[in-house]
Formats: C-alpha cells, structure tokens, sequence
C-alpha cells in the first residue's frame, strides 16, 4: 500500500500564490518508480487533471487551463512532489488531490493507482 498526504493548501487572494505539498509512505517499492500527479475537484464539477511528473522528474505534462502558471516538482530523496500555483484564479477553487501511477501525462483518474484524500484551495476575487 501507498500513503499520499497532502499538505499547503488554503485561502489566497485572486492574483496570488500557493505551494501544496503530497508526501507519500508505506510503498512496497520506491517513490521513484512512481508517476505523480494533481488533480483538483470543485463542487459539481468532475475531477479534473492538472499536472503530472515522470520518476525522474525530468517530464512534465499540464493541463492547458495551468499552463505557464502552475509547476509541478518531485523530490525522490524526500519521497514529495509539489505543486507552485501562481496567478491563480477564483476558477482554481478545489480540493487538489495527489495521485501515484505508471503514466504521467493520463488525464484519466481510473488510471491513477493511489490518492490522496486532498487539500482544501480557495482564490477569493
């Protein structure tokens, strides 16, 4: 079994800055061999992908409505990935969840194998 926990979320400003943290435990192999990715979930809405990361960190893949203003970073040694959210947006209101697979630029949460049970991020307006 994988434990995700995330940390960082909450109330910031339209305009502003948040960094969410995932850290995962309890793997029967390494943080390494996994893809990590954020989703996010408002009231009503499906769950939506955001980012996702590769094992080594050196690919990435963001869904359009993100992209050039969220980053998405791993550190294996620390079994973390992050997610840097700037110039956010009332319509990035969510619980954002992290996620652990094999592919990391799926934006199908059925191929996710283990999640997080999500932070809470609200941008006022």
């Amino acid at each position: 079994q994988v434990q995700l926990v995330e940390s960082g979320g909450g109330l910031v400003q339209a305009g502003g800055s948040l960094s969410v943290s995932c850290v995962a435990s309890g793997a029967t192999f390494t943080f390494s061999r996994l893809a990590m990715g954020w989703f996010r979930q408002a009231p009503g809405k499906e769950r939506e992908f955001v980012a996702g990361i590769n094992r080594n960190g050196d690919n990435t893949y963001y869904a359009d409505s993100v992209k050039g203003r969220f980053t998405i970073s791993r550190d294996n040694a620390k079994n973390t990935v992050y997610l840097q959210m700037n110039s956010l947006k009332p319509e990035d209101t969510a619980v954002y969840s992290c996620a652990g697979g094999s592919l990391f630029s799926s934006s199908r949460p059925s191929t996710w194998a283990y999640w997080g049970r999500g932070t809470q991020v609200t941008v006022s307006s």
